[in-house]
């Protein structure tokens, strides 16, 4: 089995040969697609729904809990699965007693970005399109990036996944898209990916902008709802009207199109910047993240 931080397999080695393949979670069914490996995908989690055509593939439950019986029913080659949310590496047994190969992605941050889609596609044979997916991505972030850099002002950013709330933290790939996106994480002394705050906890750290980014949401919450809270009235980012509804996907999804997420965050930090991806409106969705 592979030892490489952020990965977990049983392949021997790479497998170019395969020809279905179970997708599980949506970041892989869209690095996936991105490598042209799109049409081998047979089957996928419940949230996968980019692009257009993973939402017609059968689904198997949710990336948590896979349904392993309807996973055996497709006959794939590979699992391909994620270990970004705690909980998913409990699929790994089920799939090993069930005598299917997987592949289990989690880097950690940017660099886990680049090593989970270099990961798929020396495992699959897309080594040089995987390179030049991420080198493509990366460029993508760079240009945004240049053009915050000497921007007046780096706003301190309360990124939450769900109400509770839980948070981004150092290790998250928000960290990074924040610092290029001209602002700063304002959680990024805690040493983790992702944590639970007391609401307190947010309050005395006085957060400029807020961003409600909730994964799995079946209905995303309105500014209103989030600036209303018992508090927070007292945060330089609801004092100023600075409050972010996002749906994750652009977000949430550790895959190229986080560069889409970059332009939008961008714009929302720095609305000065005119930025391809134009306004950053809150949008709703009904999608879960990884």
């Amino acid at each position: 089995m592979s030892r490489l931080e952020g990965v977990r397999t049983n392949l021997a080695g790479p497998a170019p040969g395969v020809r279905r393949i179970v997708s599980i979670s949506p970041s892989n069914t869209e690095i996936l697609h991105a490598l042209g490996l799109g049409r081998r995908v047979v089957g996928t989690d419940d949230w996968s729904d980019y692009p257009p055509r993973a939402r017609k593939l059968p689904k198997l439950g949710s990336d948590l809990r896979v349904d392993v019986t309807r996973v055996l029913a497709l006959e794939p080659d590979l699992v391909v699965s994620s270990l970004h949310v705690p909980g998913m590496e409990a699929n790994l047994p089920a799939f090993e007693a069930a005598g299917l190969r997987y592949l289990a992605l989690g880097g950690l941050g940017l660099d886990g970005v680049w090593q989970d889609m270099r990961s798929i596609g020396h495992y699959l044979g897309r080594a040089e399109r995987a390179d030049q997916l991420v080198v493509a991505t990366r460029q993508r972030l760079q240009r945004v990036a240049e053009r915050c850099q000497a921007l007046p002002g780096r706003p301190r950013v309360h990124w939450e996944w769900s109400a509770h709330p839980v948070v981004a933290a150092r290790r998250s790939w928000i960290t990074e898209l924040l610092n290029l996106a001209g602002g700063e994480n304002a959680y990024a002394d805690l040493d983790v990916e992702s944590v639970r705050l007391a609401p307190a906890e947010v309050i005395a750290r006085d957060p400029e902008v807020i961003v409600a980014c909730w994964c799995g949401a079946r209905k995303l919450p309105s500014v209103a709802r989030i600036a209303a809270r018992p508090g927070w009235q007292d945060t330089a980012a609801v004092r100023h009207g600075r409050v972010a509804v996002f749906a994750e996907d652009l977000f949430g999804r550790p895959g190229p199109r986080l560069a889409d997420g970059l332009e939008r965050l961008a714009a929302l930090l720095h609305p000065e910047l005119s930025l391809a991806d134009g306004s950053p409106a809150p949008a709703a969705g009904r999608r879960r993240p990884k």
